[in-house]
């Protein structure tokens, strides 16, 4: 008989205890802004700060209601106007180039992979088009960041990295978002701490770091946060920095630090559900696996597969047949826009012309979750059914 999954792909973990402890010592104070703080109280917020500053081995960090919010902070403090250009990557999810069209800049986008890393080359040929790339980690996959940032320092190009997805990765042991002039991180409920919404931004430019923090909405109480800048930086942005409110409130910051505090046993418990994952994937005919850098750390929370060259009846199959025995498996490369599956030409803001080797990848990937709420054994069985429905289509193409 066959095996039906019956998990849920959208269940995440219960907060720790700790973290419902702490939003409960919030409530009751009734100081959930991060202003709003008592005589000598330190905010929730800017211990936040501190603590994911120290994480990331950054200088300084900022705490914002969103990962998007993040990016578009960035994009500001980096000076990004109206009509200007920003690389981006192609395979992305849709709050990187909308980031860039909330500033009035214009998304170019860059190619991808058959391992779901940006295009190096394609980068190396448009690096002339603008002087900032926003690099989007998209789901988990961290490039050769070496090779990266040499090209875009010799071609002048700011790097801010998009690491909603590689919270805990790294790149030869540098966390990831520390490679670029600033790196973005989101604490929506699917990433890797789970705020519900919110963001960080971290960077070592003080001046960058200043014009961030009054963008978020600091007012002039900039002196409050423990992770920012001298006072003295601010002065010379106090005045003409525009006030685009986006901070976080110490509710979220409550719930977020003792998750922070326990991440790596996260990780470690996504990476073992992946591995499962991935060996009961290998040698599926027609199903091609990622490869992935022994220099790169990274978080399995998802796991990515291609179904390269295959008819669109033939991949709308697949994804049928395991719906049908409760495995929830997402494709990027259809027409319509699905829940948060799209292609850079879904978004009509934005103008591209076909990129025909990166359309090939993306008509053919294959997305799923992974949360820590499957057992080993789920992730097993998982494996098992798509193993079993892929290859049958494929028999049958």
């Amino acid at each position: 008989m066959s095996e039906t999954f019956k998990g849920n792909f959208t269940q995440q973990e219960s907060l720790p205890e700790e973290a419902i402890e702490a939003a409960v010592r919030v409530m009751r104070s009734g100081r959930l802004h991060r202003y709003n703080v008592d005589i000598g109280e330190i905010a929730e917020a800017a211990l936040l700060e501190q603590e994911f500053a120290e994480f990331t081995g950054a200088k300084y960090c900022l705490a914002v209601a969103s990962g998007g919010y993040a990016m578009g902070c960035a994009l500001r403090a980096m000076g990004v106007r109206p009509g200007d250009r920003v690389l981006t990557n192609a395979f992305t999810l849709a709050p990187v180039p909308g980031a860039i069209a909330s500033v009035g800049a214009i998304p170019i986008f860059v190619g991808v992979t058959e391992d779901l890393l940006i295009d190096l080359e394609d980068l190396a040929v448009k690096l002339g088009q603008a002087d900032v790339l926003m690099l989007s980690h998209m789901r988990g996959h961290i490039c050769d960041m070496d090779a990266l940032i040499a090209l875009c320092e010799e071609n002048s190009v700011r790097v801010i990295e998009d690491c909603a997805h590689t919270m805990g990765g790294a790149w030869k042991g540098v966390p990831s978002g520390r490679h670029g002039m600033m790196g973005c991180y989101s604490t929506q409920t699917y990433k890797h701490a789970n705020s519900g919404e919110g963001g960080l931004l971290v960077s070592d430019d003080p001046n960058l770091m200043a014009q961030a923090v009054i963008l978020s909405g600091s007012y002039m109480l900039y002196e409050r946060h423990l992770a920012a800048p001298d006072p003295s930086v601010f002065n010379q942005f106090k005045y003409d920095t525009p006030n685009v409110s986006g901070r976080m409130d110490n509710l979220r910051a409550a719930i977020l630090r003792p998750q922070i505090r326990t991440l790596k046993k996260q990780v470690d418990g996504w990476n073992a559900r992946y591995e499962v994952l991935e060996n009961g994937l290998r040698d599926v005919p027609g199903l091609r696996l990622t490869r992935r850098s022994e220099h790169e750390t990274f978080v399995g929370s998802s796991i990515q597969f291609l179904l390269l060259d295959w008819h669109e009846e033939q991949i709308a199959e697949v994804l049928t047949r395991c719906s049908a025995r409760g495995v929830e498996l997402k494709w990027f490369g259809g027409v319509e826009p699905v829940a948060f599956t799209s292609r850079y030409d879904s978004w009509r803001y934005a103008p591209s012309i076909p990129m025909p080797a990166t359309d090939r990848v993306l008509k053919g990937v294959i997305d799923m979750r992974i949360p820590l709420t499957f057992s080993l054994e789920d992730c097993a069985m998982i494996a098992r059914i798509i193993h079993a429905e892929v290859g049958a289509v494929f028999r049958g193409r």
